[in-house]
């Protein structure tokens, strides 16, 4: 796309301060999504305005210590100094910003309906300081729409005409925490503008720090892709599980099956059977295209039907181990339980939707005597308990009734879990 659009004075302005790196990038939200986008282009050059309502974290970073694993507290304490990143807490700033982008939490009401309350927040705070020349992007995964029909006329209310003397466009972020081979300058980007010139600003400004970015036509079908890409996941693994409990019942390896159905070079890709899925995208994001596609009266039967089974899964396993420990002539009342791995996927300290919460409070509530380990997350709130970490090597041998494998850690010893329990149940394989 680069070169084939007419650019305005305003959008030739812009244009010109991303190519020489004097345009100021303003990021609202600093958590998983937002701080390493704050320091990718921290690096390459821009200055960097990270804006967070969390004076304890704006604190933190301003000294030079990251709370998010994937980026280190070397790199925030370097760009620091440099001055090429400071974190506030005050909006007014976002004045100072000619890219602006919006990185806050999209979670699910109780009725699991989309939450778009921050984003709502975050658009008040770039309108009341509104002005010409800057561009907007929202990179929080919501349902297709949010940018022109929530984000556009919020801004335009100001009286300053979109396209022409601001711009939006919408680019999801595609964070994957821990994953130490594809990070935020590697994983290729989407962006989808208001119109061409809103495209076209977003593509160049990405490009300085991002491998490859890939434009599509319109914020919809940007908004589409990110719910796409998660909602295939969510399918994939809801029929993995499936496949686990078919197998069970027919008393066949559901391992040894995927392993052999791997062999072939065509056709197929492998997903794997779990205690269920969590973090912030997988089991939230096909819900927005879901609630979505209610408002057009078409009921999406894939994406209900995967989440029923996905959601199913922690308490397929409790059974799993109440019939365990029934073999045993025990029930689940008074028996010790230990959990082993409790955020949501290995080597990260992310317990955000993790099934592991689901399986603690349902042996919780069914009378257990339930301790966990995970040397990423010291001490856990699940419903009305409160639970710290127990560390493996002072734990006697044999001294719980069973242990469940939820997620598995690199640096957890497995052998030394198998010695503190006359059984163990393993989640992951």
């Amino acid at each position: 796309m680069t070169g084939t659009v007419t650019m305005t004075p305003v959008a030739e302005e812009l244009q010109c301060r991303i190519r020489d790196r004097t345009a100021v990038f303003g990021v609202i939200g600093l958590g998983y999504v937002g701080l390493p986008l704050a320091t990718a282009f921290a690096e390459v050059g821009f200055k960097v305005l990270g804006f967070d309502v969390s004076q304890r974290t704006v604190d933190g970073l301003n000294q030079g210590m990251s709370h998010i694993k994937d980026v280190a507290s070397e790199t925030v304490q370097r760009l620091v100094s440099a001055r090429s990143f400071s974190a506030t807490t005050d909006m007014a700033r976002l004045a100072e910003a000619d890219i602006i982008s919006i990185c806050v939490p999209t979670p699910l009401s109780k009725t699991r309906d989309p939450d778009i309350s921050y984003v709502q927040s975050a658009t008040e705070s770039v309108a009341a300081v509104l002005r010409r020349g800057q561009i907007v992007i929202l990179e929080s995964t919501t349902y297709p729409g949010t940018t022109r029909e929530v984000i556009l006329p919020q801004l335009e209310a100001t009286g300053l005409v979109a396209g022409d003397e601001f711009f939006i466009a919408f680019s999801p972020e595609r964070i994957d925490p821990g994953n130490s081979t594809y990070g935020i300058t590697n994983t290729p980007k989407i962006v989808g503008g208001l119109e061409p010139q809103s495209t076209e600003l977003g593509v160049q400004f990405y490009s300085a720090a991002i491998a490859e970015v890939h434009a599509v036509s319109t914020p919809e079908a940007a908004e589409m892709v990110k719910l796409h890409e998660n909602t295939f996941r969510a399918v994939n693994i809801a029929l993995a599980n499936e496949t686990a409990m078919i197998c069970d019942k027919l008393g066949i390896d559901v391992w040894e099956v995927i392993e052999a159905a791997k062999t072939k070079p065509f056709g197929f890709m492998p997903f794997y059977p779990g205690p269920g899925i969590g973090g912030h995208c997988i089991p939230l994001d096909p819900h927005y295209l879901s609630w979505k596609m209610k408002t057009l009266n078409y009921r999406t039967r894939f994406i209900e039907l995967a989440s029923e089974i996905n959601t199913g899964m922690p308490e397929y396993w409790v059974r799993k181990v109440s019939d365990a420990l029934n073999e045993q002539g025990k029930s689940l009342k008074g028996s010790k339980i230990l959990v082993v791995g409790v955020a949501y996927k290995p080597d990260i300290d992310d317990i955000r939707e993790s099934p592991a919460l689901d399986i603690i409070a349902q042996l919780f509530t069914a009378g257990a005597e339930v301790s966990y380990h995970d040397p990423y997350v010291e001490r856990l709130e699940v419903g009305s308990w409160s639970i710290s970490s127990a560390s493996l090597t002072e734990i006697m041998p044999y001294s719980y009734d069973i242990s469940v494998i939820v997620t598995k850690h690199a640096s957890i010893d497995m052998t030394l879990v198998d010695l503190l329990s006359r059984m163990t149940i393993d989640c992951r394989g």
